[in-house]
């Protein structure tokens, strides 16, 4: 049985890879050293802070969502709060590689506290890791050095902005090469969409919708083998729509080829279409087209 190990602090992060002892209570760069404890087999670990993680050259592998992951490119590694690693054998220390360690009370006050949880690869699989090339990772390097040094020195009234700052910098540029990624594999990217499309026909044209309900993100992902947020921001990137848009435009075709082909009630129709009450459908409807579906059927 697994042990399970919950890491609260940055000062427990430190003591439990045995490294030394943070500057800074909510923020700290830890540089990959030969003598960091990596070697907890067996053992779930879950965080109460951000994680990003540079990692160019190790060996083993970790278990992160439903995959397990071997480190032989050069990767970036998202975790928000709350998520599960799961270290299945023991890694050798890749000592070209760092990760930053983030306590949200560092953001509070900042802008980023928001914008933080708008960047969904925090919520990606580590399969869907960034794969970044030698340019990517001296620019990724460069922000990172600087909340070193930030740390380092003494803390003065500007530290923390440029601490924060350049931690902003270090999620802009990740996107963009995530946006890179996703477009140097736009061909697999359209096997992805088709298969979306398959899903979602497969499951609207169902019979036990209202059963089932509607189709959830995670749902979305499991059904493609990989995290509702990547998909999304696949879809996103290839179509111009996220799963939810799909997924209301796929609603919104059922609903008007039901309205205008049969005589069933827009309450049966409500409930056939996985909403559990009828006013919701009706007040989507008319959200989607202006029109409620009594009006739509009527001028047809």
């Amino acid at each position: 049985m697994s042990q399970i190990i919950q890491i609260k602090t940055i000062s427990e992060i430190h003591r439990f890879l045995n490294v030394e002892k943070p500057l800074h209570p909510l923020v700290s760069v830890c540089k990959h050293l030969p003598d960091m404890n990596l070697s907890i087999t067996n053992t779930k670990v879950f965080f109460d802070f951000y994680i990003i993680s540079f990692k160019s050259d190790i060996k083993g592998s970790i278990e992160y969502g439903r995959n397990t992951y071997d480190f032989e490119e050069g990767t970036m590694l998202f975790s928000a709060p709350g998520q599960v690693f799961n270290i299945t054998d023991d890694p050798i220390i890749d000592l070209k590689g760092w990760t930053i360690f983030v306590h949200p009370e560092l953001l509070l006050k900042s802008e980023l506290h928001k914008a933080i949880q708008h960047y969904s690869f925090f919520s990606y699989d580590v399969n869907e890791a960034l794969h970044i090339s030698e340019k990517e990772k001296v620019i990724l390097t460069e922000f990172v050095n600087n909340i070193k040094n930030e740390i380092a020195q003494n803390l003065d009234r500007h530290s923390q902005d440029l601490i924060i700052h350049n931690l902003q910098s270090i999620l802009k540029y990740s996107q963009r090469f995530y946006d890179r990624q996703f477009l140097t594999r736009s061909s697999k990217n359209k096997d992805f969409v088709i298969q979306f499309e398959h899903y979602l026909n497969d499951y609207f044209n169902a019979d036990n919708i209202a059963d089932k309900g509607l189709p959830t993100l995670v749902q979305c992902g499991n059904a493609l083998n990989m995290s509702g947020h990547y998909l999304s921001d696949l879809l996103k990137l290839e179509t111009g729509k996220t799963i939810k848009e799909h997924i209301h435009l796929k609603i919104i075709e059922k609903a008007k080829y039901q309205l205008l082909n049969s005589s069933i009630s827009v309450k049966s129709l409500a409930y056939d279409l996985g909403f559990e009450y009828p006013q919701y459908f009706s007040r989507f409807f008319k959200t989607k087209t202006g029109l409620s579906p009594s009006e739509y059927r009527s001028l047809n």
